[in-house]
């Protein structure tokens, strides 16, 4: 069985101990579970700060770290979606209470105290895991800090109008690998936006086409996902999108057909349409 790369924790040196009889290392690691304590914390190709970003991990994410090299590099494996690669080290913490909530905002900020005026401590992104305590004066108290509560909905929460969410993101940079309101990539907003209301999604365009049934480009209607080889996008309706992309180097909505014409152009036709099952 071939193992894909993106998702096996195993390179030449070492491996996750699930992995024993499937792949062949030198040693093997059971790993060690960590959070991310940063606003997000970069997971690269290779342990270097100029390599490939190909995704990050969200403030609350759980890591499960099998290696710390010498250099401050993590090597290990993002919970929720499996991705392996490389994080700094000092963006991970051993984990505390289980988170309550989620952000719900594109951004927020944690404050020290539950007052607007004072320094915030740090940006949270859409996404991103926090523990409630208490709520108090419009604020809800978390781990680090005070948050806006209307910017939090508990875990059990979802928001089923995926296409709404990821309208949220309108004007958001494009990013490839990123998965924040500074900057993402189409399938960091398929992602983020299906999570969101309560849909397990995987990371990659390629992996996210395997969800939902297909249907004709002719029956489009809203929330289905539209697939051209290395890219996803999300109907608004049966003539509109939204996604992340290149072209307009930013989260846009663009008339479906532009789009077609547009990538046509480009030598790639719709893949596929898949519509989630509700």
């Amino acid at each position: 069985m071939k193992l894909d790369p993106r998702l096996t924790p195993a390179r030449a040196d070492l491996a996750a101990a699930h992995l024993k009889g499937k792949v062949d290392a030198p040693r093997f690691a059971a790993g060690e579970m960590r959070i991310v304590i940063d606003t997000s914390a970069p997971l690269r190709r290779a342990p270097r700060h100029d390599a490939r970003l190909d995704t990050e991990a969200l403030y609350g994410e759980r890591v499960t770290v099998y290696d710390i090299d010498g250099e401050g590099w993590a090597w290990g494996q993002i919970e929720s979606d499996g991705y392996v690669g490389y994080l700094p080290a000092n963006a991970l913490i051993a984990p505390g209470a289980a988170p309550t909530h989620r952000v719900i905002a594109p951004r927020t900020f944690l404050f020290a105290e539950p007052d607007i005026k004072t320094s915030p401590v740090m940006p949270l992104s859409f996404g991103s895991f926090v523990t409630v305590a208490r709520e108090e004066k419009g604020f809800s108290f978390t781990e680090r800090g005070a948050i806006f509560s209307r910017h939090l909905a508990p875990l059990s929460r979802f928001e089923p109008d995926f296409a709404a969410t990821a309208q949220k993101f309108l004007g958001t940079p494009y990013l490839w690998g990123g998965k924040t309101s500074l900057g993402l990539d189409c399938s960091a907003l398929v992602q983020l936006s299906l999570e969101a209301a309560g849909i397990k999604c995987p990371r990659d365009s390629d992996m996210q086409e395997g969800l939902g049934d297909p249907v004709p480009l002719e029956k489009l209607q809203r929330g289905d996902l539209v697939f051209w080889k290395g890219h996803v996008a999300i109907a608004c309706d049966s003539e509109t999108l939204v996604h992340a992309n290149a072209f307009h180097m930013a989260v846009a909505m663009e008339p479906l057909d532009a789009a077609v014409e547009r990538i046509a152009r480009l030598g790639t036709r719709v893949s596929s349409v898949k519509r989630l099952k509700n």
